[in-house]
């Protein structure tokens, strides 16, 4: 365990995607950063494992596209299903973009790659320093924080970056609201293997009045390895091989998927939450601690990546010399993206959800029609990939 400095330029609480996305920008640009968290290791689970378009344009600027490329899947397809019968196929290819399609890779393996290039830049991570409390005055904000033996002190910076999650102890502190709801459904979580009927270049939601039901492609040796991610009723806390085959079972009846090993699942309830401002003095909250949604899209990690690269740019033009009134831009600019974000992946999971068969025939009569017009499945692959986001 490294000891905590007394000083710092910045302090990021909070080491998964974002922290170590905005730790790398400022550690770059010679900005003396310290990045706390308050469990002993990093991601061991896959947990977020879609990289979209956008954030693969983020991550080329940290020189680290091409890693994410080489270590994760290239999909560049997605599929909506309403049981058996495919309602359309949006297409990544043709966009503005050099990274016309989504990479699969699980969130451990992107914490991976972040953190060596955290160290590469001279940073890291100091854990398990659990943040305690937050005092800011016109100069500096002083963070109190609990290492693991008990001892107790303190660290004085020029900016805070809370990237701790959705319960995060900074935003909280800060005063900083957390406005939404909580969807009444489950959401089951779980990496498998199994015998799955469509190519693996291909990401499917299933909609039925069960539940929406995404099934992804992992990489893997054995080219067998899938994430699905389902909502339920009411889930059992660590979904078993059975409850992941009945699911599909009842969502793609046909399909003659076989699940034959649960690598890892979990279950979790799923919130919509935008934080009311993104700034409060000197303290700035990024990623799940800023927003958080329905996993429909696999977007909420891209967003987060984007926030915290475009906030370390900032906090690093004003420590090259530039005013402080800038950051104000990272709320007026990141904030309506999340809220587009939020907004959006709520009406996917709502319209994926219906139960009244007029209504479901309604929407799949509207899908199948709208998305053969090609500007129409071009922007929804747009707003996927988050390219609006530029």
């Amino acid at each position: 365990m490294n000891a905590v400095p007394a000083t710092a330029s910045v302090v990021i609480v909070g080491a998964g995607p974002a922290g170590l996305t905005a730790g790398i920008t400022l550690a770059d640009a010679g900005v003396d950063v310290v990045l706390l968290d308050k469990v002993a290791e990093g991601a061991n689970t896959s947990r977020a494992v879609v990289i979209h378009a956008r954030t693969l344009e983020v991550l080329e600027t940290l020189g680290l596209a091409d890693t994410i490329h080489d270590q994760g899947l290239v999909v560049p397809t997605f599929v909506l299903y309403d049981g058996d019968r495919a309602l359309t196929h949006i297409s990544f290819a043709g966009l503005p973009t050099k990274y016309p399609y989504t990479v699969m890779i699980g969130q451990q393996h992107t914490e991976a790659i972040l953190l060596a290039r955290l160290e590469k830049a001279g940073g890291k991570v100091l854990r398990p320093y659990e943040v305690t409390g937050l005092t800011q005055d016109d100069t500096a904000v002083t963070l109190a924080y609990t290492a693991a033996d008990g001892t107790a002190g303190s660290i004085r910076a020029d900016y805070v970056i809370g990237a701790d999650g959705m319960h995060s102890n900074i935003r909280e502190a800060a005063g900083i609201g957390f406005t939404g709801a909580t969807y009444p459904e489950s959401f089951v979580l779980a990496d498998i293997r199994m015998n799955w009927p469509d190519p693996r270049d291909k990401v499917s939601l299933h909609l039925s009045p069960e539940g929406a039901t995404i099934v992804a492609p992992l990489p893997d040796d054995q080219n067998a390895r899938y994430r699905v991610v389902a909502t339920v009723a009411e889930a059992a806390e660590k979904p078993t091989l059975e409850d992941v085959q009945a699911i599909l079972d009842a969502r793609r009846p046909n399909s003659g998927a076989t699940v034959r090993e649960v690598l890892w699942s979990s279950r979790f309830r799923v919130h919509h939450r935008l934080a009311d401002h993104y700034r409060a003095g000197r303290v700035f909250v990024a990623g799940d601690a800023a927003h958080v949604h329905s996993p429909a899209g696999g977007q909420g990690m891209n967003t987060g990546i984007q926030d915290a690269a475009f906030l370390g740019a900032l906090l690093a033009r004003v420590r090259a010399g530039e005013p402080d009134s800038i950051l104000d831009t990272y709320e007026s600019v990141r904030r309506p993206v999340a809220q587009g974000v939020v907004s959006f992946t709520d009406r996917m999971t709502r319209m994926a959800t219906l139960s009244n068969p007029i209504a479901r025939e309604a929407r799949n009569l509207l899908i199948s029609t709208i998305t053969q017009i090609g500007a129409v499945n071009h922007k929804l692959a747009y707003e996927l990939s988050e390219l609006a986001n530029r």
